[in-house]
């Protein structure tokens, strides 16, 4: 494994450990060349998922590309990496449940939506305000309310 800080080829796994959902295998790593430390991740792959984008363009499912715009939606709010990545994974899974080798980024979106409204509102705001597109104050407002009485349901039940 090649270093990402003085690109030797010079490491050695330090420490091995299975992560939280057994789905990976995290390994602690040092360099030999410039003993800094750097994590990997050993996963089995999946078949690829095509993404279905709004024009009807394709492009292959990008984990890394769901936890960017989870973490936009998350920034300054006290939500941890550990719970976006949390999120990202839940979304894969029911990805990966369907058993389609292609999603709608709409599908997608929703799947983010729905685990955002339970960890955080604002980001939850956040997120639905760039996904839904809203074209006025009404829009963003009308989500806003609809937020509410979720909850408002929630303490009644």
């Amino acid at each position: 494994m090649r270093c990402p800080y003085c690109n030797s080829l010079d490491t050695r796994v330090i420490d091995s450990r299975s992560t939280e959902d057994d789905r990976a295998i995290r390994r602690r790593r040092q360099c030999g060349h410039c003993d800094r430390r750097f994590s990997t991740y050993e996963r089995y792959e999946d078949a690829t998922i095509m993404v279905v984008k709004k024009d009807l363009t394709r492009e292959a499912y990008d984990q890394s590309k769901l936890i960017g715009g989870i973490v936009k939606s998350c920034q300054k709010r006290p939500v941890s990496m550990a719970e976006i990545e949390n999120v990202a994974r839940n979304v894969e899974m029911k990805i990966n449940h369907l058993g389609k080798n292609e999603v709608s980024s709409r599908y997608i979106g929703e799947l983010v939506m729905n685990e955002l409204k339970k960890l955080d509102p604002v980001a939850y705001v956040r997120f639905a305000s760039v996904y839904r597109e809203f074209k006025d104050v009404d829009s963003f407002y009308e989500e806003i309310k609809s937020l509410r009485n979720d909850e408002d349901g929630d303490v009644a039940e």
